[in-house]
């Protein structure tokens, strides 16, 4: 497809086709960037061992504030990029672009020069203990290589989808899925390298998405216009970009946090098995949490270009379709889930003990699952519009403002059962403040759609 066909799909394309052709090649790649985690449990569980499972468990908080300072440059970057595509203002989208390349560059590099330092301290910190940290710094000492490259690709992956471009988007993030898929059993089990081989089969694959994506910009298959001159930062440019991105990257890292957190309350109430089942439970969880992520990464940049255009018909719609899908999606998984816990677990190792102890934290996360979308359109919502106060406020309700104090308190009631029950308490009061804000900001769309009736 052209790439003028991207941007006439954006404006006149009816909102359910357009929202499939955005959302599915989206959340197969993001499925596929997911299967990272999954992949390398599933063969550490078998190969490795219980041990083994927990340290990658301990560092995975680190894995996701790589990713949060990716969203934090890609998101921002691409909700600005959507708009001024919709105004027509190409090389300001080339300056976006110039600039957010450099930001990603030197924040990758300070995190693994950070990492590399101060290593030892930041795994006791996010809850290692003395058996499993030998596990955990292993892995982790490979994987801090690539933290130089891979939330470049990250990040970049944010803008293709800005322009429209989903299915480029996607052979990205499969390229490197289908490479690490490939590297971890020759890694692990030929090579006998253990939790190190999955590490070095991540990296490798990381270097393949990121080379992927080097390559479209070089041979300028992209609609943004990148000259030279768009590789100067500029302050305003880095301020706007930063505030938009800061909502997902205040819950990434919100995210990160409360692993953290749980982590180190299981040390406390349940022990090593404990943290090992929560590594388990929560890959499982963000697996199937990524196709919500993308209809939302498919949804964004409908509503951003047409808020950008006053087409305000078309962001209602976006936002309706973009909601009932998530639905959806939320209902199969819960049911799914709620009925299957048990082969789901046993996918990822075969200690009867991690299997029992992981049954109960995987229904009570996945209880409220069927409206969770709802939440999580909402604050990718109000990013698409250029509203960052509202989205960052959104992306903390449930992470921070609610879950965190819940995972503090109801242990002291009721043990390790009442970090499992702090899930669904802090999902609904999540979704109840998305209603409200979500309702508030419906009413100031209507109006601008009568100001603005052949929009």
């Amino acid at each position: 497809m052209s790439k003028s066909q991207n941007i006439i799909d954006l404006e006149n394309k009816r909102i359910g086709p357009l929202l499939a052709k955005l959302s599915i090649p989206t959340t197969i790649g993001m499925l596929a960037n997911s299967l990272y985690n999954i992949v390398d449990t599933i063969f550490i569980g078998k190969g490795v061992g219980t041990l083994a499972i927990a340290g990658i468990g301990i560092v995975f908080p680190v894995q996701m504030i790589i990713m949060a300072l990716a969203q934090l440059i890609g998101l921002g970057s691409a909700s600005m990029i959507s708009r001024n595509l919709g105004k027509k203002d190409y090389d300001r989208a080339g300056l976006v672009a110039g600039n957010s390349f450099i930001a990603i560059t030197l924040l990758g590099i300070t995190v693994s020069a950070v990492v590399f330092i101060f290593m030892n301290p930041i795994l006791k910190l996010f809850g290692a203990t003395e058996s499993i940290l030998p596990f955990a710094r292993d892995y982790l000492f490979i994987i801090a290589f690539g933290f130089v490259f891979f939330p470049f690709m990250v990040s970049t992956n944010n803008l293709i989808r800005a322009e429209g471009n989903a299915k480029t988007s996607m052979i990205i993030l499969l390229l490197a899925t289908v490479s690490n898929i490939i590297l971890d059993p020759i890694f692990i089990f030929v090579f006998k390298l253990g939790i190190k081989g999955a590490a070095y089969a991540t990296i490798i694959a990381q270097f393949a998405g990121f080379t992927y994506t080097i390559l479209f910009f070089l041979r300028r298959k992209s609609v943004i216009p990148i000259k030279a001159h768009h590789f100067k930062l500029k302050f305003p440019v880095i301020k706007e970009m930063t505030s938009l991105g800061l909502a997902s990257f205040i819950k990434q890292v919100s995210s990160s946090f409360l692993i953290i957190m749980v982590n180190n309350s299981l040390r406390v109430y349940g022990g090593e098995i404990a943290i090992a089942a929560y590594s388990v439970v929560n890959r499982i969880i963000m697996f199937v949490t990524m196709p919500l992520f993308g209809i939302v990464s498919g949804v964004q940049p409908m509503i951003g270009y047409n808020y950008g255009a006053m087409n305000m018909s078309r962001v209602k719609e976006s936002l309706k379709i973009s909601i009932l899908s998530t639905t959806v999606i939320g209902l199969f998984f819960s049911i799914l889930f709620l009925v299957f816990p048990t082969p789901l677990i046993r996918l990822f190792s075969n200690d009867p003990e991690l299997i029992s102890s992981g049954v109960f934290p995987l229904r009570m996360i996945i209880l409220l699952f069927t409206l969770i979308g709802f939440q999580i359109i909402g604050a990718g919502f109000f990013q698409s519009i250029g509203k960052a106060i509202p989205s960052i406020i959104l992306s903390l309700t449930r992470q921070v403002f609610y879950l965190l104090p819940l995972i503090l308190l109801l242990p002291m009631l009721w043990g390790i059962n009442g970090i499992w029950i702090a899930f669904p308490i802090a999902d609904l009061l999540a979704i109840i403040t998305t209603g409200i804000f979500l309702y508030r900001e419906l009413k100031k769309i209507n109006k601008l759609e009568l100001a603005y009736p052949q929009s």
